[in-house]
């Protein structure tokens, strides 16, 4: 199965040129699901279809709309998600109320925390890619920034499920009714190890999904003078997390003849769109650009969103560059591991060696990275930016390196 995630700045359209791409898809033969977690009016405006609210069976999104020939369209349930998940919580934790006297909270009191949207998104996605009614799955991500950290969140909770309750500790399990007659206080429930093992399985579930080379990211900007930088930034967090993008797609762009326009308002308006867009081409490459046409209205229905982009619109990804360890031991006497990372400034990369992995900060994102295991060796000597690359020096540390007889 096929997976777009649609994100940009904030205002830049990510929700109409969302729709307008499973509309594409659609048209060109294909099975379409599109989600979006916007709760607002805008996806219903740009579709001109009703969402239904509260989540389908089975599924944390509302029953799917089809909005178009081969395109269906749905909500993702992100209250009812939150509700459903407490609920779950709250009945494989008794054992742990019961020990510090706290009373659960009712249904009516499950009232919608902050973060509650990242994780129904997340398990939205798992669950899509997971049926197999759809060819291609199309999400209306938050914005852009806002979806880096969630792209990065399933890897992030599952580093820290590890440490609060590492796998070799799962081993004491048969101990712990003798620990807590020694303690005098009852051991941790079996559904504790159990609830943190099915978690781990389905974060792991849903990151595979974001790795997956059929998983790309399809950037939306109106072009202006903040969107390069804007750009710049986005695709080196994207980066960061090992996430490929396919496509820029340039919103809202005037007709050619504007900047000839007898307005000096519109012709002025004309001539900065065309030198954003340059500067975006060239800033984006080699990633392709698809012009999106501002139809001198806000898009509404399928015969709008239709003269939006082409019918067919699958361009390839970025090129995937792997992350890799040079041996140059031989010649320079080190090992260089080249984390690719388009985009980034060296005024704002930061690194930090702790234990066995690397702390590595893009402007204000971050990623915690285990070391492969030859560079657990090693201390870091150095670090540079390269072509789009950075690149980290290692040398092995004597008394950790193995001795050549």
């Amino acid at each position: 199965m096929r997976t777009v995630l649609v994100t940009g700045p904030g205002g830049a359209g990510r929700t109409t040129v969302a729709a307008a791409t499973a509309l594409a898809a659609a048209r060109a033969g294909r099975r379409v699901l599109l989600l979006t977690g916007d709760r607002g009016p805008a996806p219903e405006a740009v579709l001109g279809t009703e969402l239904p609210a509260g989540p389908a069976m089975d599924d944390p999104w509302s029953p799917p709309v089809e909005a178009a020939p081969g395109l269906w369209a749905a909500r993702i349930a992100v209250g009812e998600h939150f509700a459903a998940r407490a609920r779950e919580l709250q009945d494989r934790g008794t054992s742990l109320f019961d020990l510090l006297g706290a009373a659960p909270l009712d249904p009516e009191e499950l009232t919608e925390l902050p973060g509650a949207e990242p994780l129904a998104l997340l398990t939205a996605l798992r669950t899509a890619t997971a049926r197999p009614h759809w060819d291609l799955l199309v999400m209306d991500l938050p914005p852009d920034r806002e979806a880096i950290r969630l792209l990065a969140l399933p890897e992030q909770l599952r580093r820290y499920l590890r440490r609060l309750l590492p796998p070799e500790r799962q081993a004491a399990r048969a101990l712990r009714p003798m620990l807590a007659q020694l303690a005098g206080l009852p051991a941790p429930a079996q559904r504790l190890y159990e609830t943190a093992e099915r978690w781990d399985a389905e974060l792991a579930a849903v990151q595979q999904v974001i790795e997956a080379e059929t998983t790309t990211v399809r950037l939306v900007a109106e072009p202006g003078p903040a969107a390069v930088d804007a750009l710049r930034t986005t695709r080196a967090g994207l980066a960061l997390h090992g996430c490929r993008i396919d496509t820029l797609l340039l919103n809202r762009l005037l007709p050619p003849h504007a900047q000839d326009s007898a307005d000096p308002w519109l012709a002025a308006l004309a001539t900065e769109q065309t030198t954003a867009v340059k500067a975006l081409r060239e800033e984006c490459h080699p990633i392709p650009t698809t012009p999106v046409p501002h139809l001198g209205r806000a898009p509404r229905g399928p015969a709008d969103l239709a003269e939006l982009l082409p019918a067919h619109l699958e361009p390839p990804a970025e090129p995937e560059r792997p992350w890799t360890v040079e041996d140059r031991l031989d010649a320079d006497g080190m090992l260089i591991w080249k984390l690719p990372l388009p985009g980034a400034d060296r005024d704002g990369l930061g690194l930090v060696r702790r234990g066995d992995e690397l702390i590595v900060a893009v402007g204000q994102f971050r990623r915690i990275l285990p070391l492969p295991s030859a560079l657990r060796r090693c201390s870091v000597a150095g670090a540079g930016l390269r072509d789009g690359a950075l690149c980290v020096r290692f040398v092995p540390d004597p008394g950790l390196w193995p001795r050549s007889r």
